[in-house]
C-alpha cells in the first residue's frame, strides 16, 4: 500500500480532451441506493472512449452492528456488497484514475483493520491507484509539441470529504476553506455531504522567477450521491438534495477545466 504523499501518474499522449466522472456515496448495499442508475451510469461510461472516474468513497454502505445505521436494513450482506462492486467495476477497470475510501468502508478499518476499497483495488490489480486518505493525481496531456513545449499538466487531489452541515453553506466553507491548503492544486474533488455541487474560489499566486502576481482558479467539486433521500435521512431530518453527477473536462492542447453538473 502506498502512501499518500505518492503523486499518481496518468499520461494521456493521444487524447485530445478528458473526461473525468467524479464518484462517491454509491452507499452499494443500503435500502435507498439507486441500483438502476447506478448500473445504467456504468455503462454509459463504457460507451464513450474519453470517460474515467475517480472513485472517492462509500462505494459500499458496508453496514456494521456498531454502524449508527441499521445493519438490519441492508439489502446484502458486507462481503456479497464487497463482491458486487468488484464486478461492477470490473469492465471498468482501465477507466479507473484513483480510489479512496470513505468514512463507510472505515467502519471496517476501525473494526477489523478490513477496507473494502483496497480489497477491491487489489481484486482489480489497481492497488497502485488506492490512497488510504487522500489522493493526490498529476495528468499529463498530449506529447510535446512541435516547439518542444509540453502540452498541460493538470493536478487534482481527491478525498472523501468529512462534517459539512445540515445546509449547503457549511459544505462549501469547509470544502473551500480545506483547497486553500492544496497550493498547486487545479482541482479538489470530494464526496460525504451528499450535497453535489462546484465551486470555484481563486488563489493569488506570487510569480518571483518572473515577477509576476496572477490570480489562479481552484476547482471544489463534491460528488453527488447515489441514493434516494429516506430512511438515516429521514430519521436525523438531513435535507433531501438531487442526484447530478457531475463531469469535469480537461483540455489537451490550452490547459483549461470545465466542470458542468
Amino acid at each position: 500500500m502506498l502512501g499518500d504523499f505518492e503523486i499518481i501518474t496518468h499520461q494521456f499522449p493521444d487524447r485530445p480532451n478528458l473526461k473525468i466522472y467524479p464518484i462517491a456515496d454509491v452507499h452499494l448495499g443500503a435500502a435507498e441506493h439507486m441500483e438502476r442508475e447506478w448500473k445504467r451510469f456504468c455503462t454509459d461510461i463504457l460507451s464513450d472512449p474519453d470517460a474515467y472516474i475517480v472513485l472517492g468513497g462509500d462505494l459500499l454502505n458496508w453496514g456494521l452492528k456498531s454502524s449508527v445505521s441499521n445493519v438490519y436494513a441492508e439489502t446484502v450482506r458486507p462481503r456479497e456488497a464487497k463482491r458486487m462492486m468488484t464486478e461492477m467495476l470490473t469492465p471498468l477497470k482501465e477507466r479507473i484514475l484513483c480510489a479512496v475510501p470513505g468514512n463507510h468502508e472505515r467502519r471496517g478499518m476501525k473494526e477489523a483493520d478490513d477496507d473494502p476499497t483496497y480489497d477491491i483495488m487489489c481484486k482489480l490489480d489497481l492497488e497502485s491507484l488506492y490512497r488510504e486518505n487522500i489522493a493526490f493525481m498529476k495528468i499529463q496531456m498530449g506529447a510535446k509539441n512541435g516547439d518542444g513545449k509540453q502540452n498541460p499538466t493538470y493536478t487534482l487531489a481527491i478525498t472523501h470529504g468529512a462534517g459539512g452541515g445540515v445546509l449547503s453553506g457549511g459544505t462549501i466553507n469547509r470544502n473551500e476553506r480545506f483547497a486553500y491548503a492544496l497550493n498547486g492544486v487545479d482541482a479538489l474533488i470530494v464526496g460525504h455531504s451528499h450535497k453535489p455541487m462546484i465551486s470555484m474560489p481563486s488563489q493569488i499566486v506570487v510569480d518571483t522567477k518572473n515577477n509576476r502576481v496572477s490570480i489562479k482558479p481552484l476547482y471544489v467539486v463534491v460528488a453527488s450521491a447515489w441514493m434516494e433521500w429516506g430512511g438515516y435521512a429521514a430519521q436525523k431530518m438531513l435535507l433531501p438534495s438531487s442526484h447530478t453527477p457531475q463531469i469535469m473536462m480537461l483540455r489537451g492542447r490550452k490547459k483549461e477545466i470545465r466542470v458542468e453538473m
